[in-house]
């Protein structure tokens, strides 16, 4: 990534505020006591208005813009300004100052108003943090410290702020009597901070000249090497990204992870304040010497097998195929906004289009309009649709040839706050955290957009989200204690199970369930890690681990296609990490249930862990002969025997039933069996695992067998010697005689007629 920097003298003081509006259009103020307007970034500038000869800007924010999911983005017209004088002025966009407000004793140092503008959050040379109303009134002095506060931020939800204290950090909730937390961050006075609203994350700077990144919680993430000059700005880009830094003739743009994307050394002495346009594809820096600085951003690359797309210019990619050694220029009319390549489509978004292009065929992409308001902040592929998030509309899929599928009204979730970790996508579902509780997922029908099921609530804020692709899917979590658990989507309920702990990062593979992640410092994959559910002692054999100090203490999975995963080191550098090629060719037979080519790579390979693969899918797909191979193989005697027992099953749904019972699935082996009609075996099943009450309700709704439940559950409390505690089974022992030979001969007649019902055949 590289920035094409400018840098524009109209000022004739030392630039101390900037910002940029909904429209892109910038405004400076200066020493010189001058505001200016900067139309889109250009050289076009008009001086709004000068401001009293006692008042020095210091700090400036626009008003947020006002809009939600399908409501028109109404433009803001006003802009907050802090002075040396400690007044902060609410001007307008023609320059009138509309309200005066004494906001400290002292300089007003910083200044910023939440995310939905319903409060302004105000840090003087006082010591105080303060917070004021929309129309400018004290609504809260949250703190008084003997030394002044130079930076300040809201978080997300807007029910805490952050601020520098000398050398440390704090945040402190705005509900009464709530925990504040408190460390110290830099061996220097803290001179800038900023808190991001999608990753949650914390970036702050000082004379220390470090850069370090911070989670929500305090918990160190990175810290940079010290640079020439104390940090004096830092901002984080709208979608969490990547963040600016600002110092002495200093531009950085670093990575949400923390190393450097590009340095730039501009001749603007200190930079003092930095800001990003909407859309994150601009940058402007406030220079001592009284200089702007503009810069755009370039030689973003995204990657997907052979081919690479770099963004050349703002309205400008290469698209490069690696193997044929060729390039596709790409030229569009306005900037670029959001790139994405995978499943063989290259997705650009710019400002009021999104162009779909099949990979190889450059020529005629599928064009469609963007919604005028808001900002695309977000593009997510599956091997179906398209997700697009927009600032103003949400969240909307696309299918690629370009058609408008749906736009689920989400709950609790503002597009500008959705990031790839707490979003996921898949042939048929969409996952969302949700966004005011963090523990909350909620999973919508794409097809229809609506809600599907209850939500699934986790015990601790869930920290990142994926849907698998293939025909089993599954969603996986990593929560706050970096433990990570999947669970089956689309079923009556959740059911999620730990598969590992220290996990730094995940992906699912493109085309099926497999799953990586750099877990207990090592880069481990799941060929199937659905088998928790079919066997526990299976779970451990479906993973393969391997070593994973090459790639360093924080390293990041970008991508896992074929038998290979992208990863990225906490440096920047890109490498490969190749996975065993047969577990991918497995897996691809045993979604074709070719179980007989399954069979034999699995004994060519001599791999417990494909064994217990075949064995896993062997069971989902109710595949006897399937199973009792791979469990012979592992020296599983206990289960071949098993099978081999419901060998003798006459029904093939009585088998079916079986099978599930075997994959811990009785409830699903219940419905096979009263679907068939094959009551006695129902209510055989619930006696077998101890289900009584469920048995005898199936009884009695039938009228058959309420003896043969009866006398099976005394057997079993004579057995455990216990007396009936049920009301239920309690009022059947006076009016129900137990005869044991009738029971016997009613369970005969019941698998005589089982063996000749149409349709019963031996395996």
């Amino acid at each position: 990534m590289k920035l094409l920097t400018a840098s524009r003298q109209k000022h004739t003081e030392t630039v101390t505020a900037l910002s940029w509006t909904s429209s892109n259009d910038l405004f400076t103020s200066s020493d010189d006591r001058t505001i200016l307007q900067w139309a889109q970034g250009s050289e076009h500038v008009t001086s709004i208005c000068t401001l009293p000869e006692e008042c020095f800007p210091t700090c400036m924010d626009w008003l947020p813009a006002a809009g939600g999911q399908g409501a028109k983005r109404v433009q803001s017209d006003l802009f907050a300004l802090g002075s040396a004088d400690g007044k902060v002025r609410f001007v307008s966009r023609a320059g009138r100052v509309e309200k005066t407000i004494d906001a400290h004793r002292g300089a007003v140092i910083d200044l910023h108003w939440s995310f939905d503008g319903s409060a302004l959050l105000t840090g003087g040379e006082d010591g105080c943090v303060k917070i004021w109303s929309r129309t400018g009134m004290l609504r809260s002095s949250l703190v008084q410290l003997s030394v002044p506060v130079y930076a300040c931020a809201w978080n997300a939800a807007a029910d805490a702020v952050l601020y520098a204290h000398d050398r440390a950090l704090v945040i402190k909730p705005l509900q009464p009597n709530a925990k504040v937390e408190q460390w110290k961050a830099h061996e220097g006075l803290i001179l800038c901070l900023d808190w991001n609203a999608v990753n949650g994350c914390i970036v702050s700077g000082g004379e220390d000249r470090r850069v370090r990144l911070w989670d929500s919680y305090g918990r160190a993430l990175f810290a940079a090497a010290p640079h020439e000059h104390p940090i004096t700005s830092v901002k984080w880009a709208p979608d969490g990204s990547m963040f600016a830094v600002g110092a002495f003739n200093t531009l950085r743009v670093c990575d949400q992870a923390g190393w450097s994307h590009c340095l730039e050394k501009p001749a603007c002495g200190s930079i003092l304040r930095l800001a990003w346009t909407d859309d994150g594809t601009k940058l402007a820096a406030a220079g001592s010497t009284g200089a702007v600085v503009f810069a755009s951003i370039v030689e973003k690359k995204v990657e997907w097998k052979n081919f690479e797309a770099t963004l050349t210019a703002p309205d400008a990619v290469s698209v490069r195929d690696i193997v044929q050694n060729t390039k596709e220029p790409l030229e569009f009319r306005d900037h670029v906004v959001q790139m994405s390549m995978d499943f063989g489509y290259l997705i650009v978004a710019t400002v009021t289009q999104c162009f779909l292009y099949r990979v190889g065929s450059w020529l005629n992409p599928v064009v469609f309009d963007l919604p005028k308001e808001g900002t695309i902040s977000l593009v997510k592929q599956s091997d179906k649709y398209i997700l697009l998030v927009d600032t103003n509309e949400g969240v909307q899929v696309y299918s690629y040839e370009g058609r408008l599928v749906c736009s689920p009204r989400l709950a609790n979730a503002r597009g500008e706050a959705l990031n790839a970790n707490t979003l996921a996508v898949s042939a048929d579902v969409l996952a969302v955290r949700d966004h005011r509780d963090e523990r909350v997922v909620h999973i919508y029908d794409i097809q229809s957009a609506k809600v599907v099921g209850k939500p699934l609530t986790h015990a601790v804020p869930v920290q990142q989200i994926a849907l698998s692709a293939g025909p089993l899917r599954f969603l996986a979590i990593v929560d706050a204690n970096r433990s990570l658990y999947i669970t089956p989507v689309l079923r009556s309920e959740w059911k999620l199970e730990k598969l590992g702990t220290m996990v730094l990062s995940i992906s699912w593979h493109d085309t099926t369930p497999m799953l990586s992640a750099f877990c207990d410092g090592r880069l481990s994959v799941w060929v199937a890690p659905g088998a928790v559910y079919i066997d526990k002692g299976l779970a451990s054999n479906v993973r393969l681990d391997f070593d994973a100090t090459e790639y360093g203490k924080a390293p990041t999975i970008l991508s896992f296609v074929a038998d290979a995963c992208l990863v990225r080191r906490s440096d920047g550098t890109q490498l490969v990490a190749s996975v065993p090629l047969h577990a991918s060719l497995l897996l691809g037979l045993l979604q074709d249930r070719k179980w007989d080519p399954a069979a034999r790579l699995c004994r060519f390979i001599k791999s417990k862990e494909m064994w217990s693969v075949m064995a896993s899918y062997g069971a989902t797909a109710r595949d006897v002969a399937a199973c009792e191979a791979a469990y012979a193989a592992l020296g599983e005697i206990d289960k071949v025997q098993y099978l081999q027992q419901l060998k003798a099953i006459p029904t093939p749904e009585g088998r079916n039933a079986a099978m599930c019972l075997f994959a811990h699935q009785p409830d699903e082996a219940e419905q096979i069996l009263l679907q068939a009609g094959l009551i006695y075996r129902a209510i055989d099943l619930n006696c077998t695992l101890n289900r009584w009450e469920r048995a005898l309700d199936l009884a009695v709704k039938h009228k058959t067998h309420v003896d043969t439940v009866a006398g099976r559950r005394q057997q079993y409390l004579q057995l455990m010697r216990r007396s009936e505690t049920d009301p239920k089974f309690a009022s059947l022992q006076g009016s129900l005689a137990i005869d044991w030979a009738s029971i016997d001969a009613k369970i005969k007649q019941e698998l005589e007629a089982e063996r000749t019902r149409p349709g019963a055949k031996p395996y």
